[in-house]
C-alpha cells in the first residue's frame, strides 16, 4: 500500500487546539496565518484548506 495523501503541515492561531506529527506553524493573527499559508502551499507543492477560523492545513493531493 502506498501513501498518497498526507497532511504536510498545520498553520494555527490557536496552538492548544493542534497536535501530531505534521509541522506546526504558530501565528499571532489571521492575516500572518494566511500569509504563511499562502506561501507553505506553494512552497510545499501542496494545496491549503481553511478548515475555521484559526486553521489551515497544507495537504498532499
Amino acid at each position: 500500500m502506498e501513501v498518497e495523501k498526507y497532511i504536510l503541515a498545520v498553520i494555527t492561531t490557536n496552538a492548544s487546539k493542534v497536535a501530531g506529527g505534521a509541522p506546526i506553524f504558530t501565528c499571532e493573527t489571521k492575516e500572518e496565518m494566511e500569509f504563511v499559508a499562502a506561501n507553505l502551499e506553494a512552497i510545499l507543492d501542496g494545496i491549503a484548506h481553511g478548515l475555521g477560523e484559526e486553521l489551515y492545513v497544507i495537504v498532499k493531493h
